[in-house]
């Protein structure tokens, strides 16, 4: 049975949108990193969004685990011109467009963005590629808020706008298993 541990990535103190921006990670709470660490299977299969807050996450939390290349599948959502700016930046200069991202997720875009449902599938087949590689080790997969929710809607089967309603910490495990079908086993678990 197929079972993914999708830790978040570190913090990075940023406070503004931040999709592709390849932005610095904080790593210096080695304690957090040793909990997370020892709360993901000793057997586990490493890997990471190529952006360097997942990339070095992953990196502390390898621990003597395999450890596979980076996958830019995994990165978080490309929120195009958006990224960099302050949230009320964006509702301010795209009032209705910006609005509509975040109440009817699916297929509205930023400008020169991805949306949901693109960001989706492209994360969707990373994770399937993994899967059909690895089919017996457990997937530890650092990535991002929003990559790790198009999973948690997957795995819940539930719509793009109630999975935003979820709380997706730096260094917390969300764990999804596939045996058959899909199914989550925790979200957001801050060891």
């Amino acid at each position: 049975m197929p079972v993914l541990y999708l830790v978040r990535h570190g913090p990075t103190h940023e406070r503004t949108m931040v999709g592709h921006r390849d932005v610095p990670v904080d790593l210096s709470d080695t304690a957090q990193i040793a909990r997370v660490s020892a709360a993901l299977p000793r057997n586990g299969l490493v890997v990471s969004s190529d952006l360097q807050r997942a990339a070095l996450t992953a990196s502390a939390l390898e621990d003597g685990r395999d450890r596979l290349p980076h996958d830019p599948d995994l990165r978080e959502f490309d929120f195009g011109q958006w990224d960099g700016m302050p949230f009320a930046d964006v509702a301010r200069d795209w009032p209705d467009l910006s609005r509509r991202y975040w109440e009817a997720p699916g297929d509205i875009a930023p400008p020169d963005g991805e949306s949901w449902n693109a960001a989706a599938a492209r994360v969707s087949g990373a994770v399937d590629r993994l899967m059909r590689a690895h089919p017996r080790r457990p997937l530890i997969i650092v990535a991002h808020f929003g990559a790790i929710l198009t999973q948690v809607q997957r795995a819940a089967g539930v719509t793009a706008y109630l999975t935003l309603a979820h709380r997706i910490d730096n260094f917390s495990i969300t764990e999804l298993q596939h045996s058959p079908r899909w199914g989550v086993a925790r979200i957001n678990h801050l060891p």
